[in-house]
């Protein structure tokens, strides 16, 4: 043992406060906790621990093993420990490994992890000498072998070195391999997974032996123990992932073991072997070789996806338990990011000019295959994902192979068969729309008819479903589609918001708030109905399905717009939202959801909101301002908790609906208001957490856009917190932060008009950051997006100060733009970046085809915006005919035709 030693006062006290810890009161627990956290700056804690943990066998295993779990969770202190304090600690866990308790090697194994993990492997090899040993002992090995499997799933890339001229893996791979042959099915077990873990991380040493490690798999894939026949199958899958190319010669016989391994009666085996599907569909390069597979391998996945007999017993599905007051554990916790500004693109339109890829985006949605079954990862969830990519990437040709079998299971006499078709037609909405569609005349009805069904699951995934072809239902096709599909499909999802059986309610309003998206003002004739029914379920509602009532709320606010003003909607819809409202406190959780719904509530009420404007203000800036409060105090003693941020992020948000939808209607709350409004914005604007920062800039635009002559006198201390925002290369988690400034920036400039002396000093300070935002590449695209309308905006209003830099950024602003949706902020951004071509013609010389793709991919340009189009091109034309008829004559075909179509050019 190393020379460390403690000291008997500083023993007993952690000693003591490890055995007070077992007290199970809540507040003794939380003076524990504060405790045992002070402690963490003792220089030597962790050796306390581990000489707790090592040596003292009178001491209660129980105690010990606490020991050991707080030595796991603060192994990061070994990094700053003095040496003889560190070596202390790596000689008693590794001591404690070899204890006669299982508890206390059990924790010993967890601490050698920890510590390989924090120090490193290469700063603790004679541990992985140790560990190494162990494995030729018959009495040792298998705990030796669970600390490796551990380290190799945590760290793999980190054991992948070397140390003094050797790799430790050179040495253990083929240890690994030999192991997979042990007689113990544990040892076989770890020596797959272990192996396993070094396939994503491409190691040479184990790729070197990658023949025979795929030949261990073959022999392991019969083994008669599932735990070991899992690990094979995620071998397989990881292999499939990394190195497709080693399986492809025995595709044949690996997707027969695959598809046999789905089947396997031993769930946790079929779900790894599952995984290996949704693997292979998610590459496309691996499409060829999937595709001759399909007519097999999508009716395995559909008989996945039927409930096993642990899912029913989980799931209670068949009662009416509206009444039953949800626990708390049920409820996930929800994020809260703050508003975001951006702008809407047009359809995918390339007109070969652009190679740059869209932005990256997920198969799955928030909720699919998920709320409809257990909350755990499992073979049914995964058949359902899989079948998503595979429609997605197959389309017609998976359809026709699934058309039979879904038709039997859709009208089968049993309930589960029956439930499992719904839910593969849901999985399979996005990839096969188009083959699908021809038969949705027959299914939508079906799918309407069997919310009758009495088994509440069947009704819940029919929910879903009809969410996932909602955008067909809605399409207003004719007043025949309307009365057949649509009006039906809202009817039959209304019934459902109000069923008896909470699963049914929740799948219901989330596939009611789907339909709302879609729908848009198709939903306005038929508002009234619509409120009552979600009116009536804030009384049915328990506390998780509350949450999702807000949510339907609000998406019908944004989905309608201005219509929901009528006197007669605000008269049914606010009662409630106004009872809720009273019934919470100021730092009660669930008040969060129902400020994020009224911020949308109040953009549509607009001036109809105005009776219940003043208290929402009041308490929005009471909050805003306790909540700062809060934050300032944690500042000054770090040892509280933080404060939870969806406060300040939802009222900021409540503050921007109201500046929306009341305008100049805020002036006398704002003027009344102590303290005032812009005190609060302008501290939120410094905040530490980027999702606050988000929300205060969002507002800032918003109140420049609703009632610019009450921001305008606070703009000098406003305007400086928001250049600094403008950061060329943000960090991820501040873009969205970013974004907002961009975005705030330019409803600012175009408030203070053209020419304002007061704004010109911020030109050159925006123009010089905004420009490299929009020229970086890694920026996203809806940063690239809000800079150049910013720069289009302040271009118009300050045209001298930003043409001589239009060279620089025409391009990228075209590029940025042009696939944007008409609307008034694209209007803006144009009639600026016309204004600066006019002081500047020389300016767009190298960028005209993008100038022009951008122009003509206008649908219904505004006349003073298309006349300037016109008057531009012509005047460029003219200038150089034959300059300008030898560039055309280089441009796209589809882009010739439009400018000859629109302007003669």
């Amino acid at each position: 043992m190393a020379s460390w030693t403690p000291q008997p006062a500083g023993l007993q006290e952690i000693l003591q406060t490890i055995r007070d810890s077992t007290d199970t009161q809540n507040k003794v627990q939380r003076a524990i906790t504060h405790k045992l956290n002070s402690f963490t700056r003792v220089p030597d804690y962790i050796a306390y621990l581990a000489y707790i943990l090592s040596a003292m066998p009178q001491e209660e295993d129980q105690i010990r093993t606490i020991a050991g779990y707080l030595l796991k969770n603060n192994a990061r202190l070994i990094l700053i420990a003095l040496p003889e304090v560190a070596e202390y600690a790596k000689s008693a866990v590794l001591s404690a490994f070899r204890d006669s308790s299982a508890l206390i090697r059990t924790a010993a194994g967890q601490d050698i992890v920890a510590f390989l993990g924090a120090l490193e492997p290469r700063n603790w090899p004679d541990c992985l000498e140790q560990l190494l040993a162990m494995l030729d002992d018959p009495n040792s090995q298998e705990a030796a072998f669970s600390v490796f499997e551990k380290a190799c799933e945590d760290f793999p890339r980190k054991l992948d070195i070397e140390i003094n001229g050797t790799r430790p893996l050179d040495f253990m791979i083929p240890k690994f391999l030999m192991l997979s042959e042990h007689p113990s099915p544990k040892m076989r077990s770890h020596a797959v997974a272990c192996l396993s873990y070094f396939v994503p991380v491409s190691s040479q040493s184990l790729f070197a032996h990658i023949d025979a490690f795929i030949a261990c798999l073959f022999k392991r894939a019969s083994d008669e123990d599932p735990s070991v026949r899992r690990h094979v199958c995620q071998a397989l899958v990881l292999l499939l992932a990394a190195r497709p190319e080693k399986l492809m010669p025995e595709m044949a016989n690996v997707a027969e073991y695959m598809l046999y391994s789905t089947k396997d009666k031993n769930e946790s085996v079929a779900l790894e072997a599952c995984e290996f599907w949704l693997t292979f569909a998610e590459d496309p390069e691996l499409a060829p070789y999937l595709r001759p597979l399909l007519g097999r391998v999508a009716p395995v996945l559909l008989d996945c996806m039927i409930y096993g007999e642990d899912d029913l017993i989980w799931l209670e599905g068949d009662a009416e338990d509206t009444n039953v007051p949800d626990k708390e554990s049920d409820i996930k916790p929800r994020h809260y990011g703050g508003k975001a500004h951006g702008m809407e693109r047009e359809g995918p339109q390339n007109d070969n000019l652009d190679d740059e890829e869209d932005d990256d985006y997920d198969l799955d949605d928030d909720d699919d295959f998920a709320d409809e079954m257990s909350t755990e990862w499992n073979l049914r969830k995964c058949a359902a994902a899989a079948l998503d990519v595979l429609a997605v990437r197959f389309g017609a040709e998976l359809l026709n192979v699934l058309l039979s079998p879904l038709k039997d299971k859709l009208w089968s006499t049993d309930w589960l068969e029956r439930e499992s078709a719904i839910l593969a037609l849901g999985a399979m909405a996005e990839g096969c729309i188009d083959a699908i569609e021809e038969h949705l005349k027959v299914l939508v009805p079906y799918l309407i008819n069997t919310l009758n069904d009495p088994k509440p699951l069947v009704r819940s995934i029919t929910c879903w479903t009809l969410g996932r072809y909602a955008s067909w239902c809605t399409q207003p096709v004719s007043e025949e589609h309307k009365n057949q599909y649509f009006i039906p499909t809202m009817e039959g999802l209304l019934r459902m918001v109000l069923d008896d059986n909470k699963r049914v309610q929740e799948a219901g309003c989330s596939a009611f708030a789907t339909l709302e998206e879609d729908a848009g003002a198709e939903l306005i004739p038929y508002l009234e109905p619509v409120l009552r029914n979600l009116v009536f379920a804030f009384q049915k509602y328990q506390h998780k399905n509350m949450l999702i009532l807000y949510d339907a709320v609000g998406t019908l606010a944004d989905s309608v717009g201005r219509a929901l003003s009528n006197p007669t909607f605000v008269d049914i819809l606010m009662p409630p939202l106004t009872a809720r409202w009273n019934k919470l406190q100021d730092d009660d959780d669930d008040l969060i959801p129902l400020l994020e719904c009224l911020a949308s509530v109040t953009i549509a009420m607009g001036p109809g909101f105005a009776p219940y404007a003043p208290l929402v203000f009041q308490r929005c800036i009471n909050i805003v301002h306790q909540q700062l409060l809060y934050y300032q105090a944690y500042q000054q003693n770090p040892d509280l908790d933080e404060p939870e941020k969806s406060f300040l992020v939802v009222s900021l948000d409540l503050l921007s609906g109201l500046a929306q939808g009341l305008g100049m209607g805020l002036e006398s709350l704002i003027s009344q208001m102590q303290p005032s409004l812009f005190q609060l914005l302008t501290v939120c604007l410094k905040h530490p957490q980027a999702p606050v920062r988000q929300s205060a800039y969002a507002l800032v635009g918003d109140l420049a856009m609703g009632c610019f002559t009450l921001l305008r006198p606070h703009l000098p201390a406003i305007m400086n917190e928001l250049i600094q925002q403008l950061d060329p290369e943000p960090k991820v988690e501040f873009i969205s932060a970013c974004n907002n400034a961009a975005w705030s920036v330019g409803e600012v400039a175009l408030r203070y008009g053209r020419d304002d002396a007061e704004f010109q000093q911020w030109v050159n300070p925006l123009i010089s950051r905004l420009i490299p935002i929009l020229l970086h590449p890694k920026a996203p695209r809806s940063l690239h997006e809000n800079a150049a309308v910013s720069i289009g905006r302040i271009g118009l209003m300050h045209p001298v100060v930003v043409a001589p830099l239009l060279p620089e950024f025409a391009q990228a602003w075209c590029q940025a733009l042009y696939e944007i949706r008409d609307n008034e902020e694209k209007d803006s951004a144009f009639r600026g970046i016309c204004t600066l071509v006019q002081v500047n013609p020389a300016g767009i010389a190298k960028s005209l085809l993008w100038f022009c793709n951008a122009i003509v991919r206008w649908n219904n340009p505004s006349p003073e915006l298309n006349a300037m189009f016109a008057q531009l091109l012509t005047g460029l034309r003219n200038h150089d005919p034959n300059g300008w008829r030898a560039q055309v004559a280089t441009f796209p075909p589809t882009i010739q035709e439009r400018l000859a179509a629109r302007y003669g050019v």
